[in-house]
């Protein structure tokens, strides 16, 4: 499993890595198409990456959440009297990792939002 994982990573980190290379093609063939064809390409590749972002992002916040629950609920399991202070600290917990998924939504929002073609 650590291997898949590490695979995915790997795979994700040469995706990121390469990406700047094909939007430097694709802006050069963006300058020599027409504005609204540019323009419908930009956001095509947006809404794309947007989905892509947010697809990890909740991927991610999932994991770390069911971590947290499995902790969680082993310890109570363990030890039922300590189980008070175990749920405050798990919602705080939950609290934060899913801040991290909304971030991910803002900062995705922002990229398919924004107006790149503004002079």
């Amino acid at each position: 499993m650590k291997r898949i994982i590490a695979s995915v990573l790997l795979v994700l980190s040469l995706v990121v890595l390469m990406s700047p290379a094909v939007f430097a093609e694709e802006a050069a063939a963006a300058a020599v198409a027409s504005s609204a064809d540019a323009k419908l390409k930009y956001y095509g590749v947006a809404a794309l990456a947007c989905g892509l972002a947010i697809g990890i992002a909740a991927l991610g916040t999932g994991i770390g959440q069911g971590l947290g629950l499995k902790g969680a609920t082993e310890g109570i399991a363990r030890n039922p009297g300590a189980s008070g202070k175990i749920t405050t600290t798990l919602i705080i917990g939950l609290a934060m990792i899913e801040s991290l998924a909304i971030y991910a939504l803002v900062v995705a929002l922002i990229l398919l939002f924004v107006n790149p073609f503004k002079i």
